[in-house]
């Protein structure tokens, strides 16, 4: 199958020998930032069952704390995007990828449910903003034909995040006491964010952005022209995140208290997860370029329905679940690989930070309160039935939104006026 289509001489993708040298640059500092931010994210996931025991927490206290990050990333990433179409994608990227480090840090310095409450607060604002400026700058810097590609690659940098999160948690919670471990987890991701940021201080603006000139107020996502687009993208994207944080978030707290499986055994099923979204990013990525956007996305969704059922009610071994864990990373994660281009594609320069902000961190936002929902009702039908209910609903919504989205592929990205003309 012809995902990447290799030269002779060199062993670079052809998408990617397309990319002159800024491209590249962009393309590598946006990968490492959202690679970082999925991991200081996730990290939250991994030290929960060590939390839930250490400060004796309730599973609703639990789903309040990942809420929290998800509901402020809404705000965080909209505002983003409004700064990042007025003074421009590189100086927001200085700032998001900075502001995750400092909050990740405070999480692990938390002495009590209210500071870490306020910490995963400011977490939020900053992991919002880190994909929308990031997918953003990638989606102008490169050509129509290999954007989704592009961006899609850029989307499998969560992967690797959470293989790292997955990997540093293991590593530190089986050397150091549990008290002391999960604060260590938090702190760790910091140095790497430092030197991101020194490697943004490379960059050169996106030409697109500044050929764009004038910059339209704040609310022009909402206009009669554009109102339809944001409406969508919102939707489209409180599906794909509902059905993701409802895996997240809970996964490792089932697999441990349902399954009894150890933080070791955890960690390794939550690897396959990561390692098959690995996959699932490349080929939608590729996909969306080959076939569009929309059958990748109904394709996706409808796989990941079947997944997640499969996971939570066919009572499966151990084993058993371990194998379906593949399946379940490669089609819940892979469809986010076609987000980017879609919303992308939905909105001229002068408004595209703004409204893919705002669209793909409300959609999170609203998504916040799977991990608070399923909390409350593990007590009544348990977790694994909890989660296997919430996402398979939002992969309905992902369905049912991709039929009215218009197809995207390959489609040049306009200004206000030439969208006007």
């Amino acid at each position: 199958m012809e995902i990447w289509r290799w030269s002779q001489h060199d062993m670079k993708p052809q998408w990617y020998q397309m990319l002159d040298r800024n491209a590249r640059r962009a393309f590598w500092t946006s990968f490492a930032g959202f690679s970082l931010d999925a991991m200081d994210v996730q990290l939250y996931a991994f030290v929960l069952p060590v939390l839930l025991t250490a400060w004796g927490l309730s599973h609703t206290e639990a789903g309040l704390l990942a809420s929290a990050t998800l509901v402020s990333s809404a705000a965080g990433g909209w505002i983003t995007g409004l700064l990042a179409d007025r003074i421009g994608r590189i100086r927001v990227l200085k700032v998001t990828i900075l502001w995750l480090a400092i909050s990740t840090c405070l999480c692990g310095l938390a002495d009590n449910f209210g500071q870490l409450l306020v910490a995963r607060l400011l977490q939020g604002l900053g992991f919002g903003g880190e994909w929308a400026a990031g997918v953003v700058f990638v989606a102008e810097v490169v050509a129509p034909e290999i954007r989704g590609r592009a961006v899609g690659m850029v989307q499998s940098a969560w992967a690797v995040g959470w293989g790292m999160a997955a990997a540093i948690s293991a590593f530190v919670l089986a050397l150091a006491p549990p008290d002391l471990g999960w604060r260590i987890t938090f702190v760790v991701g910091f140095l790497p964010a430092v030197l991101v940021y020194v490697y943004r201080t490379r960059l050169k603006e996106s030409e697109t952005f500044l050929k764009a000139g004038l910059r339209s107020s704040w609310h022009a996502i909402f206009s009669r022209s554009m109102a339809a687009a944001t409406i969508k993208g919102s939707l489209l994207a409180t599906g794909m995140h509902g059905g993701y944080w409802a895996i997240a978030t809970w996964w490792p707290v089932m697999l441990r208290s349902e399954r009894g499986l150890s933080t070791t055994a955890t960690s390794a099923y939550l690897a396959a997860i990561a390692t098959a979204s690995f996959f699932g990013y490349v080929s939608s990525a590729w996909l969306g370029d080959r076939i569009g956007r929309k059958a990748t996305l109904v394709g996706f969704a409808l796989g990941g329905t079947l997944a997640v059922l499969a996971c939570t009610e066919l009572q499966a071994s151990n084993f058993g679940l371990l194998l379906l864990s593949f399946p379940l990373g490669f089609f819940a994660l892979g469809m986010f690989s076609a987000i980017g281009p879609v919303l992308t594609e939905l909105y001229p320069t002068e408004i595209r930070g703004s409204g893919l902000g705002f669209c793909y961190n409300f959609g999170r936002g609203m998504a916040g309160s799977t991990p608070l929902l399923i909390g409350g009702s593990a007590a009544n039908i348990g977790i694994s039935h909890a989660i296997g209910i919430y996402a398979t609903c939002a992969y309905g919504l992902v369905l049912l939104v991709t039929i009215f989205l218009p197809e995207t592929r390959g489609q040049k990205l306009r200004s206000v006026s030439e969208a006007r003309s």
